[in-house]
């Protein structure tokens, strides 16, 4: 922990790490942020480095969504430090959002979402601050971030995009399908903690990792759904979702699904981690983030995944990829 107290006040420096995403036109570029949990305990500097590559290349990102596990420990230490990043971020005008993984939520710190309390994250990211940001949409309860929608236009575009916490209970989900099925206009992105699996399947009962096998999902009267029911219950239901971001899971850290939806249109699935614990990782995630690149022009999805430590991309073709033939115009017809 006095590693991160250490340098809370070097988030208000750094330099300018530049690469080649842009925003124009038709195009949309989002930055993916993989679970950041690790950095804070073993090396911040390497995350403080994200942080000032999305401030530094503020006027070519659209929006950042930071997929869960903002802390290890769920402690006031942490949750100080990453209210601080984001408001660098916030400061620097870029859209973001953010969503609780299974170390941010839980009884006391270090306890890992053996109960469903969200009040320390809800303490540093609370609703009322969000609430003043011109790109709000709503909150499931009108009292947390918990679940919540923002809104937001680029690259001729108008998104949505969804923010579910680590094992969303089905009223959640019955929120989060009326507020899709309201706005068949926009184009919707679900950003989530536990989605996919490292085998590329919608994260299920047999999986490790899976939310049911944590404490909220044995609390009476509570429901908590993985990928599968998420699918199942909400996403498959609707022609204007286009893409889910998530993290979580360990072993490879990444996974790519694409589905079909009821009404034809594809989603396109994409689970990144980077942290401790995944193969081959090392300074806590190594500074990688995803550039993920909307482009209508092109009918592509372009995903390149960039070290702000090592300025460098990724040298894995798993991790660098297109989806090509994208029939943007479907999902909104």
């Amino acid at each position: 922990m006095m590693r991160i107290l250490s340098v809370i006040g070097a988030l208000f420096l750094g330099g300018a790490f530049l690469t080649s995403c842009t925003t124009s036109g038709r195009v949309s570029t989002f930055v993916v942020l993989p679970d950041t949990q690790t950095y804070l305990e073993q090396c911040p500097e390497v995350f403080e480095s994200q942080v000032d590559w999305l401030v530094a290349n503020r006027k070519k990102i659209d929006a950042v969504f930071q997929v869960g596990d903002l802390t290890q420990d769920n402690s006031p230490v942490e949750w100080a430090y990453m209210q601080k990043a984001f408001y660098r971020i916030s400061q620097a005008g870029i859209p973001y959002s953010v969503v609780w993984g299974n170390h941010d939520i839980g009884s006391k710190p270090g306890k890992f979402s053996d109960v469903h309390n969200t009040a320390m994250a809800n303490k540093y990211f609370p609703l009322s601050d969000y609430m003043q940001k011109n790109y709000w949409g709503g909150s499931a309860d009108g009292k947390t971030l918990d679940n919540y929608y923002i809104n937001f236009r680029s690259g001729d575009t108008d998104w949505m995009v969804l923010n579910l916490e680590f094992g969303p209970s089905d009223e959640a989900l019955q929120w989060a399908d009326s507020i899709v099925g309201i706005h068949p206009d926009k184009l919707v992105i679900l950003n989530t903690h536990a989605y996919l699996y490292c085998d590329s399947t919608l994260h299920d009962g047999k999986d490790w990792w899976r939310p049911q096998g944590y404490g909220i999902g044995k609390e009476l009267g509570r429901t908590v759904n993985d990928g599968a029911g998420i699918w199942k219950k909400l996403l498959l239901r609707h022609r204007n979702v286009i893409a889910v971001f998530c993290g979580h899971v360990l072993k490879s850290g990444v996974g790519t699904l694409v589905s079909i939806g009821k009404e034809g249109n594809k989603v396109y699935q994409m689970l990144a981690n980077y942290q401790r614990g995944v193969e081959g990782s090392r300074l806590g995630g190594e500074g990688y983030l995803r550039i993920v690149t909307f482009n209508r022009k092109t009918r592509e999805i372009d995903v390149k995944t960039y070290s702000t430590w090592n300025k460098a991309y990724h040298p894995s073709e798993h991790h660098n990829f297109k989806f090509r033939e994208v029939d943007f115009d479907k999902y909104l017809r």
